[in-house]
């Protein structure tokens, strides 16, 4: 394992599609501790990678506003290039010098982000995806692109796939706080005093 600090106790990779809260949730529940955990943005380290060799503007890509959207595909077309010659590339750069026991990964896009994870860490690994309805989605502003929401990086996790936990992001369903509190709960006994025994243990349990 290259250029990494430690290994980690526990990796949580979520994944789900364009606006369906994925970024949000992990907001609401694991910014809450940050000094054990690290998060790790795949998608960022693409985003870090393309001004370099393209000459766009790192500011506006990181930005809400419409440069990113114009780039979005050239910038997918770009990644899926990259990962074909290497399909670990952006995954080991996200996580180079991690030293932190849990690490939380927002926005895995495709199964190769999966399986490098699955591959590196298979004890320590779990996948969580974040679901919302079409309906919802469009309602926080999403909009069918062609060229990106029938992508691989949109639909590459769509089946296949069995998730450790899938949460419902929905104003009908049980609130994200209920809804992530198993693993919330399975990640403060990776940082506890006592985590080899007892993270082992509880992801151990959990092991398909």
């Amino acid at each position: 394992m290259e250029d990494r600090a430690s290994e980690p106790e526990l990796v949580l990779v979520f994944s789900g599609k364009r606006k369906s809260g994925k970024d949000y949730t992990y907001t609401c529940r694991y910014t809450r501790n940050t000094s054990p955990w690290l998060h790790h943005h795949v998608h960022f380290t693409l985003v870090l990678s393309v001004p370099q060799e393209h000459g766009l503007d790192l500011d506006e890509l990181l930005g809400p506003g419409p440069y990113k959207e114009q780039y979005r595909a050239d910038m997918i077309q770009w990644g899926e290039t990259r990962r074909r010659q290497d399909p670990g590339f952006f995954c080991r750069l996200a996580t180079r010098g991690a030293r932190q026991p849990v690490w939380v990964v927002s926005d895995a896009r495709r199964l190769s982000d999966l399986q490098w994870f699955w591959s590196e860490f298979p004890r320590q690994t779990r996948c969580v995806r974040i679901q919302s309805s079409e309906k919802t989605r469009k309602q926080r502003g999403w909009s069918f692109t062609a060229g990106v929401d029938d992508a691989e990086s949109e639909c590459g996790l769509d089946s296949g796939v069995e998730f450790d936990w899938v949460i419902t992001n929905e104003a009908d369903a049980p609130s994200l706080e209920e809804q992530l509190e198993p693993i919330l709960k399975m990640a403060t006994e990776a940082v506890s005093p006592s985590s080899s025994s007892s993270s082992s243990s509880s992801i151990n349990a959990l092991n398909h």
